[in-house]
């Protein structure tokens, strides 16, 4: 499980850019909410405890515990609908002595999981049954996550699982039928489920969407938050007004947007630390994606490759749905910056996440 690695092959490039966007948001969540900072802090502490341990275990060991990490996974999801903590008409969290988010620990195990289920069906994965039978594994946590409901955490893995099934190998030709299917029903399916009388999506999910599409009609309501945010960002202008201000003048510092430490901290970022600040949360999540996908070209096997294509999609998508929410993009969709936002479950799991994929750069058989 634990060997002798070569300190030469550890990126600490990976290291100092994910800790970079760690301490952007431990200084901005101090100045949006200072009471949860240090809570904060000892989640980026507790998660570089975990990165250094899980970086230094044998990344193969996953193979053998596969089915272990996906039961856990589904028990988890369950716990959640049957005894979770409701907080604005969603059960995502337990709690365990602290409260606890499992869908986010569920997109890293699920990650570990496909890794080695599309590395044992590389060679039939175009076939029929394989197909059938990775849909199907990935429908039950799948189905799990979206009745919480969290729809745009269950997008979120199935993208995760699409690029990690390209990776893996999946034809061209399926990935266009599949296209050509999903982006006809994907109009079909928006336009029903803004019909008066639709059901498929939660009221507040359908209000978020009615919001972003005219949010002068919501401008007092379900668009108010987005509104704001998009003035903050573009009053910090290119230096920003600086953390912990007291400009009279400030989104933040009116309230205008409420629970800024989570799922728009982005506003904050852009309003204290204007354009510099933004940009350079942007410049490093991309190097992080980047890192990965330089640590997955030369992976000693396609396991490896695959784990870590799988965390350079779920990061970069994460972090593109978090800031096109925070700039008006997209719909409010609750996704956290990863790294950067508030929420200790989040910020774990994503360390534990890179240090499996700091553990396969440690076993690479080809030169950086």
């Amino acid at each position: 499980m634990l060997r002798q690695y070569r300190l030469k092959n550890y990126n600490f490039k990976l290291i100092l850019y994910v800790v970079a966007l760690s301490f952007i948001g431990y200084f901005a969540i101090g100045s949006a909410k200072e009471s949860v900072q240090q809570r904060q802090l000892y989640g980026i502490i507790i998660g570089l405890i975990l990165m250094i341990l899980v970086s230094l275990l044998n990344y193969s060991v996953y193979y053998y515990v596969r089915w272990f990490m996906y039961g856990l996974n589904i028990i988890l999801l369950v716990l959640v609908l049957v005894a979770g903590h409701e907080v604005n008409g969603s059960k995502r969290w337990i709690n365990i002595g602290f409260q606890f988010q499992p869908s986010e620990l569920a997109k890293i195990l699920l990650i570990l999981f496909f890794a080695q289920f599309i590395m044992k069906n590389k060679n039939n994965l175009n076939t029929f049954s394989t197909i059938i039978a990775s849909i199907l594994l990935l429908a039950a946590p799948l189905l799990l996550i979206y009745k919480e409901p969290d729809l745009s955490t269950t997008i979120m893995v199935v993208v995760s699982f699409a690029v990690m099934l390209f990776v893996g190998g999946l034809s061209y030709k399926i990935v266009l039928t599949i296209l050509g299917i999903s982006i006809p029903a994907g109009v079909v399916f928006f336009s029903i489920i803004l019909q008066d009388d639709s059901n498929i999506l939660e009221g507040y999910q359908i209000t978020r969407i009615l919001a972003w599409l005219d949010p002068e009609k919501y401008a007092d309501s379900a668009a108010y938050q987005q509104i704001n945010s998009v003035t903050a960002i573009s009053s910090g202008q290119l230096l920003g007004k600086g953390l912990n201000n007291n400009v009279i003048a400030s989104v933040k510092n009116g309230n205008f947007i409420s629970e800024p430490q989570t799922d728009f901290i982005y506003a904050i970022i852009g309003e204290e630390l204007g354009f510099v600040g933004a940009l350079s949360v942007i410049i490093l999540l991309i190097l992080v994606v980047i890192e990965c996908l330089n640590i997955a070209r030369y992976s000693k096997d396609d396991m490896g490759a695959l784990i870590c294509s799988g965390m350079a999609a779920l990061i970069s998508l994460q972090g593109f749905m978090n800031i096109a929410v925070a700039t008006g993009f997209m719909p409010n969709t609750g996704i956290p910056l990863p790294f950067v936002s508030y929420g200790l479950t989040s910020l774990v799991s994503l360390y534990i996440g890179i240090g499996v994929v700091l553990n396969v750069g440690l076993q690479t058989t080809k030169a950086h």
